[in-house]
């Protein structure tokens, strides 16, 4: 997603092209990509060498919504899913526990934006460009 928020080519940005940066090959990409799009954080230009594009600005695409492209909901153990059933469940001492420190990760990941990524990766090419 940095990647594609960073090319500020009118045609957005190559698969190949994220592949090389980013060292992973462009079949293990392609996983990435098709999570991406079927999510709707990103979109294909159309046209003769077209790549990908963001589908919104990205002080609006939240980092939550990028983990969500790959896993359903953001839970740090299975209890505290909604459709998990757990005997223990009515009498357990950690369960509280968990389902609090997973609201702290949910609102850390909701209150991110894809700006701030870029933000953070520009201040430290700066740092490392002296």
């Amino acid at each position: 997603m940095l990647e594609i928020a960073l090319d500020e080519t009118e045609n957005g940005v190559f698969q190949k092209d994220i592949a090389a940066r980013q060292k992973i090959s462009v079949k293990y990409l392609d996983n990435i990509i098709s999570s991406l799009k079927t999510s709707g954080l990103i979109l294909t230009r159309h046209g003769r060498k077209s790549g990908y594009v963001l589908s919104r600005k990205p002080s609006e695409i939240t980092v939550l919504d990028i983990y969500n492209a790959f896993e359903p909901g953001m839970k740090v153990v299975d209890c505290v899913s909604h459709n998990f059933n757990c005997e223990l469940a009515d009498t357990c001492g950690v369960k509280s526990f968990w389902t609090g420190l997973n609201s702290v990760i949910d609102n850390y990941f909701v209150e991110h934006t894809l700006e701030d990524l870029i933000k953070e990766h520009r201040k430290n090419a700066k740092i490392i460009k002296k």
